[in-house]
């Protein structure tokens, strides 16, 4: 396992502080604020915490409020909104500074049988054939809006092998293309068998390139380009057949839409073997600098 997977591990590892009331720790990102994946899955974990092990998560839908502070704790609290026979049901509020930043509403599901039925799985390369990101990156250094871009994006992803099928959004500036994006994902090392470890983990990851189709549709390279002004407004996933998070998944992403300064991203997540494993779709803030 790298050391950057196990911080990743650490940061979800929320302490409990009280019941139902959890603190987590933060880092920056690109930015100079949380990560939205992290207050997302660090959310999740505290949802999760607080129901039976034999109900895993099947959907989540969150709003993220206000920028985090990655210089200081993030205190979640749970609302036990529902415990039925088969479904259960959190909200979580994540704050800092005495104000609300995430808000996430969870429901979890004991297994059941029933209707089986899914889309293909698109076409894709093995993602052995891939370059890493570490090979990648380097060669749009020049593209990049200031110094050290390419080692801090380095750093930020190091605890997930992410894969581009096709060239990235900095890598096209200028090319508007097809609003489609494919990367492959898993994370640097096995983690444990507990589903809700690798249902969170994918939750973390799932926000750092949802919304790459929304660039390649107008040829913009994003915010480490710095030709467009992003964040993460709501983020909404569903979660249909189990899946390993230390184990190659397609993500499958497009854009139908931008408009009002707003673009939306929705997705499928697909195990190596074809099953579909995840929906996800987000909306975010696109806005073109004046």
């Amino acid at each position: 396992m790298s050391t950057a997977l196990d911080s990743l591990l650490d940061l979800l590892d929320l302490e409990q502080i009280e019941q139902d009331i959890f603190r987590g720790s933060s880092r920056s990102a690109l930015v100079p604020r949380v990560f939205g994946g992290q207050v997302a899955a660090q959310a999740l974990v505290a949802a999760g915490r607080t129901v039976p092990a034999d109900r895993p998560a099947h959907s989540l839908h969150s709003y993220f409020l206000r920028m985090g502070d990655p210089g200081a704790p993030i205190v979640y609290t749970v609302d036990r909104i529902r415990d039925g026979r088969s479904f259960t049901t959190r909200r979580v509020v994540a704050v800092q500074h005495g104000q609300p930043i995430f808000h996430l509403s969870a429901s979890f599901q004991t297994y059941e049988d029933g209707l089986e039925h899914q889309a293909d799985m698109p076409a894709a390369p093995d993602p052995e054939t891939l370059p890493t990101a570490a090979e990648m990156l380097p060669r749009y250094a020049d593209r990049f809006s200031g110094p050290g871009v390419v080692d801090r994006l380095t750093e930020a992803r190091a605890a997930v092998d992410l894969r581009y099928v096709d060239a990235p959004p900095f890598g096209t500036v200028g090319e508007p293309r097809e609003p489609r994006s494919q990367v492959w994902f898993r994370t640097n090392g096995k983690l444990a068998d507990d589903p809700l470890l690798h249902v969170c983990m994918a939750t973390y990851v799932s926000d750092m390139t949802l919304l790459d189709s929304v660039l390649l549709a107008h040829g913009r390279g994003g915010w480490a380009v710095g030709d467009v002004v992003g964040a993460s407004l709501d983020h909404a996933m569903w979660f249909h057949r189990p899946f390993r998070a230390d184990e190659w998944l397609l993500y499958d992403q497009e854009s139908p839409s931008a408009s009002g300064g707003r673009g939306l991203g929705q997705a499928r997540i697909y195990t190596q073997d074809g099953r579909l494993a995840i929906t996800v779709i987000q909306e975010g803030v696109v806005r073109v600098p004046r």
